[in-house]
C-alpha cells in the first residue's frame, strides 16, 4: 500500500478512471426496462398520496411489484425502494421516513425490527481498481429485532445480526453481531444489549 502521507494536493491530475468505457451490460435488473420504469411511476404516485394511516395500500402495492411484506409491516409515505422484487420485510418491521432501499441487490430485513427515517441501505458500489468503474453489488441482510437508528448508511455485503441496535448516524462498513449496541463512523460494537424484566 502506498503512503499518502506528505502528499501534495493537486486538483489537475489526470483521471485515473475512464467513465466512457464504464458497462453495466451484464447487470440483470430482475425485470425489463419498462417494468422498471412502470414501478417508478406507480410508487411515484400512489405513496405520497396514501395517508400515513393506509400502511396495507402501500405494502400490497409492494407485494404486486414482487416484494415479500410480511403481516403489519408499516411503511411510511416517503420511503423509496430502487427494486422491490429483491426487497424482503418480516412481520411487524417498520420503515421509516426518507428511507432508501437501494436494492441493486436482495435486501432482507427480519421481523420485528425498525429501519428509523433517513437511513439509507446501499447495495451497489464500483470498483475502485477498475479503470472503467465496474459496478459491484452484495446482498444486505438484517435480522429479526434489530433497530437502526435514524440516519445510517448500511453498505453492500452487510449482515447486521439479531437483536442488534446501531446508533443513529452510523455508518455501518462492515457486519455487526447480534445483540449488540453499535454506533460509530465506521461503525463498532460497544457493549451488549440487555432487556429490562418488568
Amino acid at each position: 500500500m502506498t503512503s499518502l502521507k506528505g502528499s501534495a494536493i493537486d486538483i489537475d491530475a489526470p483521471p485515473l478512471v475512464d467513465l466512457h468505457c464504464y458497462d453495466q451490460s451484464w447487470y440483470d435488473r430482475g425485470r425489463p426496462g419498462w417494468y422498471v420504469l412502470l414501478w417508478w411511476l406507480v410508487q411515484s404516485i400512489v405513496f405520497p398520496i396514501t395517508p400515513q394511516p393506509l400502511n396495507q395500500v402501500r405494502c400490497a402495492v409492494l407485494r404486486l411489484f414482487g416484494a415479500k411484506v410480511g403481516k403489519g409491516v408499516l411503511v411510511r409515505p416517503t420511503a423509496r425502494f430502487t427494486y422491490p422484487w429483491k426487497v424482503e420485510i418480516g412481520d411487524y418491521s417498520w420503515i421509516g421516513d426518507n428511507v432508501v432501499f437501494y436494492s441493486l441487490d436482495r435486501i432482507s430485513v427480519g421481523s420485528h425490527c425498525v429501519i428509523s427515517q433517513k437511513s439509507y441501505l446501499c447495495t451497489g458500489s464500483h470498483d475502485l481498481s477498475d479503470r472503467a468503474f465496474g459496478l459491484v453489488t452484495k446482498t444486505i441482510e438484517i435480522g429479526h429485532g434489530v433497530w437502526i437508528a435514524t440516519d445510517c448508511f448500511i453498505a453492500p455485503g452487510v449482515q447486521i445480526g439479531s437483536n442488534a441496535v446501531i446508533g443513529a448516524r452510523s455508518t455501518v462498513l462492515k457486519s455487526m453481531p447480534a445483540q449488540s449496541v453499535c454506533w460509530g463512523s465506521p461503525c463498532r460494537s460497544h457493549y451488549l444489549r440487555e432487556m429490562r424484566v418488568d
